[in-house]
């Protein structure tokens, strides 16, 4: 295999034992990089864990590619901010986003640091994204993009980062790890939660809430069914409770409000208020990648949604109008888009139908 050499700079990358951050260090190390492989272990008891797998896949690309080999353990601070954070959302009947944390604290947070401690220049990661002139853009991929996840990176860090598949497609990734002979080219993506392997996030309550079955309600206080456990559920829900009188032909019933102290479920079958036209939005811990000033943007919610037109009122506090009724979950991570400019976000603090 011809590899150029140029060197353009010391880059640790991610090792994931995937497909894509194996291509990345492929690329890199093509493109003239002095590149290292690190592999990030987080192993928490009584979770699934994947990390010793991971990792032989991690060295065995790393071996591959001839480049030096390190790991780092993050578990403590793992479980002390993305677990904990996310798990004191969820029992105060918040939906929190996991993965976003995790880029913060994680991968573009500590991880980051220890490379930048131990001389690289940059880290780059098997993220589908792209970064241009330091601002943060959607990948070329638009099934596989994850600009959504990495609202929270700080702009200060998007200089030092690189994602050298976040410009290709995916079927052209996995040609290129063939091409590049890698020995994980036809391992599967990983699914579930950041790090914790294929744990559900019905898993995750179920292991660490106290869940109790609750009663479901209609908008008149009238009791039509029940549910599992009120943390389970986000507004907009249309499944996972139980009608009492439910048939073939009855209408779906859409979850429009939670109360975590009585334990009860509120349902509808209007998904929202008559004469609904618009949804007023507070942020908190927003974080603004470039100057962003108030006036019409695009934004989502949830992972892959179709954005909404969306008016940024004020910068700070973060104040947001979607032009269009939506349920949107308290905890949960709007992103605001100019084109396939990802602008940064904030986390919903309070959600109010108009």
């Amino acid at each position: 295999m011809f590899w150029q050499r140029k060197n353009k700079g010391k880059v640790f990358v991610g090792l994931s034992g995937g497909v894509d951050s194996a291509v990345s260090a492929a690329l890199l190390k093509a493109r003239g990089y002095d590149v290292t492989g690190v592999f990030i272990r987080i192993s928490l008891s009584g979770y699934p864990c994947s990390a010793g797998v991971d990792k032989v896949e991690a060295m065995r690309v790393a071996a591959h590619l001839s480049i030096p080999f390190l790991e780092v353990d993050l578990s403590k601070e793992y479980a002390e901010t993305v677990l904990a954070t996310t798990l004191g959302e969820y029992a105060k009947g918040n939906t929190p986003n996991p993965d976003t944390l995790c880029n913060r604290e994680i991968k573009f947070g500590k991880f980051y640091d220890f490379a930048r401690a131990h001389g690289a220049d940059y880290i780059a990661t098997g993220h589908y994204a792209q970064i241009k002139n330091g601002e943060l853009h959607t990948s070329v991929d638009d099934q596989k993009d994850q600009s959504y996840f990495l609202w929270m990176v700080p702009q200060e860090v998007l200089p030092h980062v690189l994602f050298p598949v976040g410009g290709l497609r995916k079927p052209h990734v996995r040609a290129l790890a063939k091409k590049f002979k890698l020995p994980n080219a036809v391992r599967k993506d990983s699914q579930g939660l950041c790090f914790l392997g294929d744990t559900s996030v019905g898993d995750l309550l179920a292991r660490e809430i106290k869940l109790t079955p609750g009663k479901v309600l209609n908008e008149q206080g009238i009791i039509v069914g029940s549910h599992s456990g009120v943390q389970q559920y986000t507004l907009g829900q249309r499944h996972g409770f139980v009608l009492h009188a439910q048939t073939p032909d009855t209408a779906a019933h859409f979850v429009v409000g939670k109360d975590i102290e009585k334990n009860t479920l509120i349902v509808s079958t209007s998904p929202y208020p008559q004469g609904s036209t618009a949804t007023h939005i507070t942020l908190r811990e927003s974080n603004w990648i470039g100057d962003i000033p108030p006036g019409p943007y695009e934004a989502r919610f949830r992972y892959r949604q179709t954005v909404l037109s969306t008016t940024l009122v004020t910068v700070e506090p973060a104040q947001v109008v979607l032009q269009a009724p939506r349920h949107v979950p308290h905890g949960q991570s709007l992103v605001l888009y100019k084109g396939t400019r990802c602008l940064g976000g904030g986390i919903v603090e309070g959600a109010k139908l108009q």
